[in-house]
């Protein structure tokens, strides 16, 4: 690592991530608590030649980016719940255009306005079920601010690899938290670039055919290439199609692109496994309660392991599986009503042995609040 050490917030980090990535270009509208991402990157994107632009609302800056991206550049927003909520038809615009772009999402309480200064972790559905219709979606998170640093730097890889939206599903607590931060030297972290085609002006381009590996070269808008963008099913070309094999291969291709390649997309940390007779599987700012209080008692005997998910979408199943496949009780700690526990209890085999150790009140949930329940489970005989 570098000797490039800051003291900031988890937004800041963020920030730093995409700078590091690349981006370009940023659109958005102030929210608690996300704002810092966006003050952040109007001093710092010009600096570097990016464009900054303060858009009228949450709808306007999904667009923004769309459109940016298309002529050739990374891009980002961000914002919250009730800005994330207006962003979602966008959204699926750009699953369907194949646009890549970053939305960072942290989190606070709702449904509604809600509770904006205050932590939840209420909008995991949201990000893979906000937009209608059938599609695949990647959402990254992260405990600490170093992961959000380097998950940040996936997004953005990961945004040009698939050519899809990507969501960073951070949340109040982490994003406002302020810790170390050791911002690596350039060309430490892999970068990957916008893939290009390789079709000379006045050759016929063909923007939705994929490569044999998967990969969409594009063309920036604009630019040499003329061609259709279109948010309704399309062919090769890009021009509206209901043909029902067009729409048949279109609609495979971008759920596959993704979700055939899940064990790449995946990211995770485990901690205490190998001989964990409770799993504790956490995310965002809930894991760093999880893995304090795992810590803890394994000092003082107890068997307790932490599967850290920083990839929530798509849902790891085999991962969990096969982490939980050994342990005694299983329990879910995220500050929502159960939205990954639903997810854990249909991967595992044995539903019945996986709980819920939430809070949905606004604060953060502590070793203290896990515990509780662990001993009631234990206490049960599980």
């Amino acid at each position: 690592m570098s000797k490039n050490i800051r003291f900031i917030q988890g937004n800041e980090a963020c920030v730093e991530g995409a700078l590091y990535a690349g981006v370009e270009f940023f659109a958005g509208y102030p929210i608690t608590p996300s704002t810092e991402i966006a003050e952040h990157l109007s001093q710092r994107l010009p600096q570097r030649g990016g464009k900054f632009i303060q858009m009228e609302d949450e709808i306007a800056s999904m667009c923004a980016i769309i459109g940016a991206s298309l002529t050739g550049h990374k891009v980002m927003t961000a914002t919250s719940g009730p800005g994330f909520s207006l962003k979602q038809e966008a959204i699926g615009y750009a699953c369907m255009a194949e646009i890549p772009c970053v939305i960072a999402n942290v989190q606070r309480g709702g449904p509604s306005t809600g509770n904006p200064t205050h932590v939840s972790q209420g909008d995991v559905n949201q990000a893979r079920w906000g937009t209608h219709g059938d599609h695949s979606i990647i959402a990254l998170t992260a405990s600490n601010h170093q992961d959000i640093f380097s998950i940040t730097v996936d997004a953005f890889n990961l945004a040009e690899t698939y050519r899809t939206p990507v969501i960073l599903l951070l949340d109040e607590a982490i994003g406002h938290l302020r810790e170390k931060l050791a911002i690596p030297e350039e060309g430490e972290l892999a970068i990957v670039d916008r893939l290009r085609t390789s079709q000379p002006k006045g050759v016929d381009y063909h923007p939705y055919l994929p490569r044999e590996d998967g990969r969409l070269p594009m063309s920036d808008f604009g630019g040499h290439h003329r061609y259709n963008v279109t948010g309704l099913f399309h062919d090769m070309w890009g021009f509206p199609s209901n043909n029902p094999k067009i729409v048949n291969e279109l609609l495979r291709h971008l759920t596959d692109k993704i979700d055939a390649n899940i064990n790449s997309i995946t990211r995770y940390k485990e901690y205490f496994l190998d001989d964990a007779e409770y799993v504790f599987i956490s995310y965002g700012s809930s894991a760093r309660s999880a893995i304090h209080l795992a810590r803890n008692r394994r000092n003082k005997g107890e068997k307790i392991g932490v599967l850290e998910l920083q990839s929530i979408w798509p849902f790891p199943r085999d991962l969990v599986r096969e982490k939980c496949e050994k342990a005694k009780a299983v329990l879910v700690v995220e500050m929502n009503m159960g939205q990954v526990l639903t997810q854990v209890k249909a991967a595992v085999d044995e539903p019945s042995r996986v709980f819920l150790a939430n809070r949905f009140d606004g604060k953060l949930i502590t070793p203290t609040d896990i515990k509780r329940l662990l001993r009631v489970i234990q206490g049960r005989g599980v």
